[in-house]
């Protein structure tokens, strides 16, 4: 076993990253206002079932589940590339309530992107569970907008790198592209691409609308 730690400016790089990436999700939809009303609504997202799955991390933020994101039942609505499957284990912290059976494995260069995820401008941040399988594997993150133009796929950085189950660092969502209309609503889906090397993701949440 190994553990590879993560100095300050690799994570200051990282939220970096994706407070850019949201500044870019702002000048690339209000290039294109008309287009992007089609796509925002001036609605609230769903009421949704939430949980607290990264308490135990210090983090005692609400999050709902994406559709899928446990890997357990149906993987309807997620689209994989380039190898990526389903296999078997699960993080070991059972935040879904039980230690599961499955997780999505990534091998070098597969890639795979969630369902949709209605967020607004208060749904900030998304974290899920990873588990590097090579010394030098890492895990790409991108959160992907529609636009009537075509998705925009904006990058936030890599997972952090770890040879055991662990829960990733809170990871931007951009979602203050809602802001663009008062009260908007947009969807949102997260592409996880594997470099390197094979990894494993598992139980990936969204923090909705800043909720404690």
């Amino acid at each position: 076993m190994f553990t590879i730690s993560i100095s300050p400016s690799p994570i200051k790089a990282i939220v970096g990253l994706a407070c850019t990436a949201g500044v870019l999700i702002v000048s690339s939809i209000a290039g294109t206002a008309a287009a992007g009303a089609a796509l925002i609504s001036s609605g609230t997202c769903p009421a949704t079932s939430l949980s607290h799955p990264f308490a135990a991390w210090g983090d005692s933020s609400s999050y709902e589940l994406v559709p899928g994101g446990s890997f357990e039942g149906s993987l309807a609505g997620w689209s994989l590339a380039g190898g990526a499957t389903r296999t078997a284990g699960s993080e070991s912290y059972g935040v879904t309530g039980t230690v599961g059976k499955s997780s999505l494995l990534l091998p070098a260069g597969a890639s795979a992107q969630s369902p949709p995820v209605c967020v607004d401008a208060s749904d900030p941040t998304f974290r899920f569970f990873v588990r590097n399988n090579s010394l030098l594997s890492s895990v790409a993150v991108q959160v992907v907008y529609p636009t009537l133009l075509g998705p925009v796929a904006l990058p936030l950085g890599a997972a952090a790198l770890s040879p055991t189950w662990r829960p990733t660092l809170p990871m931007l969502t951009g979602s203050l592209a809602g802001a663009l209309l008062a009260g908007g609503t947009t969807q949102l889906s997260l592409r996880f691409t594997a470099l390197l090397g094979a990894s494993q993701i598992d139980d990936v949440y969204v923090d909705p609308r800043g909720t404690r």
